[in-house]
């Protein structure tokens, strides 16, 4: 669980520092990279997974918290992470892109022959994928909130690509997600170096490997 949460929080704070330095927002992401810095240094301590969990909630925390500086499009606000359901337009787009990642995850799982059903950081229910939204953590970041970002710094998407439905429930259209999914898709064709293997490989690959190192 010590890896999920510290994989997930250093790549919070990888794009809390790349945010700070494109959009020279030094002293709001410089607490909240602080913030998340304390937050892995606590979870790399962890004794159980509870702890883990506290520790990678104060860090996201911190993160959504600094989240709005990071839009540069006055069309689109966040005053915080709404999950179930997304009640703004920020909130629909992360949510979407995560249900994106989460079954890109559960791919790369059965490719690997693991048990999806049974993981470590998230709690086992009936019938909920523990190990893909395990896996997914470290991603959520670096894959799906950077194509958020993108697709509103860059204004493929206005508000008229979202609507809203009984109980204040946002929505993409069929022509806003169209324009995600194909962003979605090209982020994860984008190249990295692995910091273990040592080689250059899309985060797409990088799903499979990751839960092959598992």
């Amino acid at each position: 669980p010590k890896a999920f949460v510290v994989g997930k929080l250093t790549n919070l704070r990888t794009v809390v520092m790349r945010a700070g330095r494109e959009r020279k927002l030094s002293s709001s992401c410089e607490k909240a990279a602080d913030r998340i810095q304390a937050a892995i240094a606590s979870a790399k301590k962890a004794k159980n997974v509870d702890q883990a969990r506290g520790h990678e909630g104060d860090g996201s925390a911190a993160y959504f918290g600094a989240f709005k500086e990071f839009i540069a499009n006055a069309k689109f606000s966040f005053d915080g992470r709404v999950r179930r359901p997304p009640t703004d337009p920020v909130n629909a787009l992360l949510s979407f892109g995560y249900v994106l990642l989460m079954n890109d995850l559960y791919a790369a799982v059965n490719i690997v022959g693991l048990d999806p059903y049974i993981g470590y950081l998230h709690a086992q229910e009936h019938g909920k994928p523990s190990l893909p939204l395990d896996l997914m953590e470290e991603f959520r970041p670096i894959v799906v909130d950077q194509v958020v970002l993108n697709c509103l710094n860059n204004k493929m998407l206005t508000l008229k690509d979202f609507t809203q439905e009984m109980g204040n429930v946002t929505k993409l259209s069929d022509k806003g997600r169209d324009i995600f999914l194909r962003q979605y898709e090209e982020r994860k064709q984008t190249e990295f170096q692995h910091p273990v293997i040592k080689q250059t490989i899309t985060y797409h690959r990088a799903f499979e490997q990751q839960t092959r190192f598992l």
